[in-house]
């Protein structure tokens, strides 16, 4: 026993010595130690965007309102402003293909890029995703260009050490140094979407949109998109899209696509809490149980049901919609995801086909141009592609009020509405939205569905 207690001790105060010697610094390059070499080797791929959109700026304020707007459509007409945008983008392609958000170049005019070597190139947008607040844009003229190449996000780790480098406040490059704090952050709302984020501790300010948030081997693991704050600088609490969703954008663009399509799940969800836990008979709560299914969905095709619960998506776990959505449109259109199931307790695996949301049966969409009471009113008829467009319920049919203008928008109607009937007569078609357009009456009554409830509009000419 002697023996193998003075065994036991030369072995720890060797180990204690092995761990002294290594982390001791041995040299001077060692005592030095800089991000200077990461820093060099990134931040060329990273670049300055200057955007400029012109806006329409009313100072009305009866402009919105359906009848007031009406008596005063005269006063405080809308007058075009220039809006600047200043934010950041990643060099993705040698052959000066950039990645930024929506937020900084969607709807922009003119768009000016500035290299890192202070060269600047014209530029426009060649694909956008307003939900994930991503762009993509197309320098021209430029070839032979730095490019930062993509990581795989679903490896990064909550404690990675990060970069992020872009233009905070228009001061120029600036590269701010800190970790990966949390992962799977969702509905974080940036712009009119919301997404699914990588969180950062990492100094990002207004101007670091659509910059870079590299990891120790200088690849792109994010785009800088968003931050918490109440004074309007950095609290130490910044999101960023993950580079997988970034990969499928990227893609899309260079197959010549103008918006970003992800496949179509046909299906709502929610995450399991701890009361849903107790009723599945969960340990812990974990995954998302499936509420609705559209019939064509291909999670339906697969077998699963209302009720069933999804616990991951290729391996990797899902605790929220957004998230079970996120590894989806991460593996991209035309490929297979085997998600985890749970179902009266027992769990299995199905392979999913991803596609995109049909257009059947066909949205035949109408609009209404001659005068009328619904001048200025489009419609289309609900399929999987429409119910995708506008974020419908999978259970949502009928037909759809797409866009309202001129007298439709005067009278009420907005985009989103579901039409019911006209002056008492049902739609069932879009064909029946123009021929009812056409009554000689000066009463009208339109019913329809508005946010979930039914509502009616009632109005004389």
């Amino acid at each position: 026993m002697l023996r193998i207690a003075t065994l036991c001790l030369a072995l720890s105060l060797s180990g204690l010595s092995l761990l002294h010697a290594q982390t001791v610094p041995q040299s001077m390059a060692q005592i030095q130690l800089s991000y200077a070499p990461l820093v060099k080797q990134s931040a060329p791929a990273v670049v300055n965007i200057y955007a400029q959109r012109v806006v329409a700026e009313r100072r009305n304020p009866f402009a919105d309102d359906p009848f007031f707007g009406d008596l005063f459509r005269n006063f405080g007409q809308a007058t075009p402003r220039v809006q600047n945008s200043l934010g950041s983008g990643v060099i993705v392609g040698a052959d000066g293909l950039v990645v930024s958000n929506y937020h900084v170049v969607g709807q922009a005019t003119e768009i000016r890029v500035v290299l890192n070597d202070r060269r600047e190139f014209a530029a426009e947008v060649v694909l956008t995703d307003e939900e994930s607040d991503l762009a993509v844009l197309q320098l021209q003229g430029a070839s032979d260009l730095p490019a930062l190449s993509l990581a795989d996000s679903d490896v990064v780790e909550v404690g990675d050490l990060v970069l992020a480098i872009g233009n905070p406040f228009g001061v120029g490059q600036t590269v701010s140094s800190g970790i990966i704090s949390g992962l799977a952050r969702s509905g974080i709302a940036v712009g009119s979407g919301r997404g699914y984020f990588l969180q950062t501790d990492a100094p990002i300010n207004p101007g670091n949109s659509g910059g870079a948030l590299v990891n120790m081997a200088g690849e792109l693991v994010g785009v800088n998109t968003a931050i918490i704050t109440r004074s309007g600088g950095s609290n130490g609490i910044g999101f960023a899209i993950p580079a997988n969703l970034v990969t499928q954008v990227v893609a899309q663009a260079r197959e010549g696509r103008a918006r970003f399509q992800r496949p179509w799940a046909g299906v709502t969800a929610q995450a399991v809490d701890a009361a849903l836990a107790e009723a599945f008979d969960q340990s812990i709560p974990a995954g998302v149980v499936l509420l609705d299914l559209h019939p064509d969905s291909p999670l339906a095709e697969a077998g699963l049901q209302r009720g069933d619960v999804v616990l991951a998506v290729d391996g990797g776990e899902v605790n929220s919609a957004p998230e079970m959505m996120f590894r989806l449109a991460a593996k991209g259109l035309g490929a297979q995801s085997v998600l985890q199931t749970r179902r009266d307790g027992q769990t299995r695996e199905v392979t999913v086909d991803l596609i995109a949301p049909p257009e059947t049966p066909p949205r035949d969409t109408r609009r209404i141009e001659e005068r009328s009471a619904l001048s200025g009113l489009e419609v289309a008829r609900i399929n999987p592609a429409v119910i995708a467009e506008f974020g419908l319920s999978p259970e949502a049919g009928g037909i759809l009020v797409t866009q309202a203008r001129d007298l439709a928008a005067r009278v009420g109607l907005r985009p989103g509405d579901v039409l019911l009937a006209i002056n008492g007569a049902r739609v069932d078609g879009t064909d029946d939205v123009v021929r009812l357009s056409r009554a000689q009456t000066r009463t009208w009554v339109i019913e329809l569905i508005r946010d979930g409830r039914q509502v009616s509009l009632r109005f004389r000419l």
